[in-house]
């Protein structure tokens, strides 16, 4: 499913010199750090659509300032504000389930599937099948879909470019053309703000402590996952789904620095990885400019400075969602759509002060032991086990209120 560094792709090189872009979660991280790199190089990209959950004046704002084509909100009571904001602009608005995925059909050379969550799944698929080169942020797509995802990409011929600083990095030293070399992957992990906590300092940490990361600037989900090591989770399904390896032979691996971003072993004892500052921008210059590189502004790594590299191997008593997502994924079928549910669930009602932190995995595991665990043989499929997963999580929380 990786495609090799020798191959390419007509879309990927629009006659016009402008790279077509689509964002979907503009508003989000990723979504502006994205934008930040396009404003940097106006010369080679131009915006289609731009979509967000609710932020209606900031999308509007960033819909003038890229004279895109499309903005769209999900939201449907957010649709009068974006209207409103871009009136007279000249620029299409819509809102809605529908229209979110109307955005990723409307023609484009490139696109960020970058929307949080489960909720990025079908308009991730609409991307998917244009059959263009779709910059993946969104990990819950590969992970409640992914042998579904997978054949539409093959159907479709589309280039899948990882945009998440593990899985890039991986990109970027595997050897595709010759897998039978490679050993393991290394997955880093910086083990987030609680790596030195105890359990029982766990149980009293508030949300504005796990929302602080150490390292990465995140939206607040995905920073509650990295503090739980969720994100470490997801990302070790996302993975086997990317390159096609076994989970067994994918490792995590705590580096609190967050220099290397990832490794590959090779049958030769060689240990190939990728290094940078902790900067979104690096990986997602590397997917928005494949099979090129662009200049990115970011801080160049000195190791003189940072002068120690530490590395650690994660504690599953501490940190139990790693081995709740290894048998999510040895368990098969439903249940990495059934986790990631119950965990989207339980992070929002921590998110609320409505559980506490240790909680989270807790609402987790009792949700992939409560419910059956199937076998989706469509998105439509997915979508129900996923709205299933989420009411059971939930009944969980209410009960235990």
């Amino acid at each position: 499913m990786t495609p090799s560094r020798a191959s390419s792709n007509t879309a990927l090189q629009p006659e016009t010199g402008k790279r077509r872009v689509s964002i979907l979660g503009s508003t989000g991280s990723v979504g502006q750090s994205t934008i930040d790199l396009i404003e940097r190089n106006p010369e080679s990209f131009e915006i289609v659509a731009l979509t967000a959950n609710g932020s209606a004046e900031a999308l509007a704002e960033q819909a003038r300032r890229l004279d895109a084509k499309l903005a769209v909100v999900a939201d449907e009571s957010a649709y009068g504000a974006l209207k409103d904001a871009l009136s007279g602009s000249g620029i299409e608005t819509a809102a809605g389930r529908d229209a979110l995925i109307a955005a990723a059909e409307v023609p484009a050379d490139w696109i960020m599937a970058a929307i949080v969550g489960a909720a990025g799944m079908e308009p991730t698929l609409a991307a998917i099948r244009q059959g263009v080169a779709v910059g993946l942020a969104n990990k819950e797509t590969l992970v409640c879909a992914g042998a579904l995802m997978k054949a539409e990409i093959k159907a479709s011929g589309t280039t899948l470019l990882p945009v998440d600083s593990e899985h890039n990095a991986i990109f970027q030293v595997l050897d595709a053309e010759r897998r039978n070399t490679v050993e393991r992957l290394i997955l880093t992990a910086s083990g987030g703000p609680f790596r030195t906590f105890s359990k029982s300092e766990m149980a009293a940490v508030t949300p504005a402590q796990a929302l602080a990361h150490p390292n990465w600037d995140m939206g607040a989900k995905i920073s509650i996952d990295s503090a739980t090591m969720m994100n470490k989770g997801l990302e070790l399904i996302e993975a086997v789904h990317l390159f096609d390896m076994p989970e067994s032979s994918i490792d995590i691996l705590v580096h609190p620095q967050s220099v290397i971003h990832s490794m590959v072993s090779y049958v030769d004892g060689s240990v190939l990885a990728q290094l940078g500052m902790p900067d979104m921008r690096t990986p997602i210059a590397y997917s928005l400019a494949w099979p090129e590189r662009m200049s990115a502004p970011v801080d160049r790594l000195d190791l003189t400075k940072i002068a120690e590299l530490s590395f650690e191997a994660p504690d599953p008593e501490r940190f139990p969602s790693l081995r709740l997502a290894r048998e999510a994924l040895r368990n098969g079928g439903d249940a990495p759509t059934i986790l990631n549910a119950a965990n989207e669930i339980a992070v929002a009602s921590f998110l609320k002060n409505a559980i506490g932190f240790l909680e989270i995995a807790a609402i987790v595991e009792e949700t992939l032991t409560g419910l059956p665990n199937g076998q989706s043989a469509s998105l439509d499929d997915v979508v129900s086990v996923d709205a299933a997963a989420r009411r059971y999580a939930l009944g969980l929380i209410e009960q235990a209120a």
